[in-house]
């Protein structure tokens, strides 16, 4: 049996996350515009979480050390991998992404499989751009793409939207 996901709200500069998971995995990390909600006291692993998170946005951290899980099917779950190795202040296109996980023919299902992603900024899809090196596509809305992208120092973007 499964373990119940447990829940933490956090305010960060692109609005509130909602944080869920267990004691031994952080399965998601979504923007928010739920009121904030009294939850019990979170496991210590999403307190780990939100202190990367603001580690993150106070620009002291690139890389996330959490042990993280998403349900998907095994070619989620290969794109979803792919995300994690773009470094932080890089970008790639959704073609580049196919060719990576070696086939540039499913450019489609890759960024469908990247907006399916639930671990927003930990897995970091905001890195994938379009070919054009436009901004496309993110659930979380451009402007917070934009933001995420800006912070990372890539300031390449200016102008566009």
């Amino acid at each position: 049996m499964e373990p119940a996901l447990a829940h933490l709200r956090i305010d960060t500069p692109v609005g509130p996350l909602l944080i869920s998971g267990t004691d031994e995995y952080i399965q998601a990390v979504n923007f928010t515009e739920e009121p904030e909600t009294a939850f019990p006291q979170p496991p210590h692993l999403l307190l780990d979480c939100a202190q990367q998170l603001h580690e993150y946005f106070a620009g002291d951290r690139k890389v996330f050390e959490l042990p993280i899980q998403q349900p998907g099917t095994d070619f989620q779950q290969t794109v979803w991998e792919q995300l994690t190795r773009i470094p932080f202040g890089q970008t790639i296109s959704y073609l580049q992404l196919a060719h990576r996980i070696g086939n540039p023919k499913s450019i489609r299902a890759v960024g469908t499989t990247n907006g399916k992603n639930q671990l927003a900024i930990i897995v970091p899809c905001h890195r994938v751009i379009g070919a054009n090196g436009m901004l496309v596509g993110y659930a979380g809305g451009l402007w917070r793409k934009r933001w995420l992208l800006e912070h990372e120092r890539l300031d390449l973007f200016s102008g566009l939207m």
